[in-house]
């Protein structure tokens, strides 16, 4: 548990940072900052997985420390894709589409059912915008 908060701490301060440099960078018209880190934690989950499994033997605690901690606060992303590039090598294509596709688009209604009722609880009409 140690190792996955000192991780989730590094990672999820190294997230703040990038996206706040990325937002004095480019502006806020696009998530700049959010992309960038959802393609690099997608890269290092696919790096790290690969060589503390087929390189290095360490401890659990590193993968927790480093996928679980640090990964997993710096950008979900990157363990999204990693859990759907497994179901497909896994020979369950349909089932990692769905996961890709479901994801995506049920994620997308949750968030408009969501802001929906953000919206209904404040007493006004709900608005696209719930970030």
């Amino acid at each position: 548990m140690l190792m996955i908060g000192l991780g989730g701490f590094l990672g999820a301060n190294l997230r703040y940072f990038v996206c706040d440099w990325a937002v004095r960078r480019w502006g806020t018209q696009f998530p700049h900052g959010t992309l960038i880190v959802n393609l690099v934690g997608s890269f290092v989950i696919g790096l790290v997985l690969v060589l503390l499994a087929e390189k290095f033997s360490l401890e659990p605690y590193w993968k927790h420390l480093l996928v679980t901690g640090f990964l997993g606060a710096f950008t979900t992303f990157s363990s999204y894709m990693n859990e759907a590039v497994g179901l497909m090598l896994a020979g369950n294509l349909g089932q990692g589409l769905f996961y890709l596709l479901g994801s995506v688009g049920l994620g997308l209604i949750a968030v408009l059912l969501g802001g929906i009722v953000g919206g209904l609880f404040l007493g006004r009409v709900p608005v696209a915008n719930v970030s």
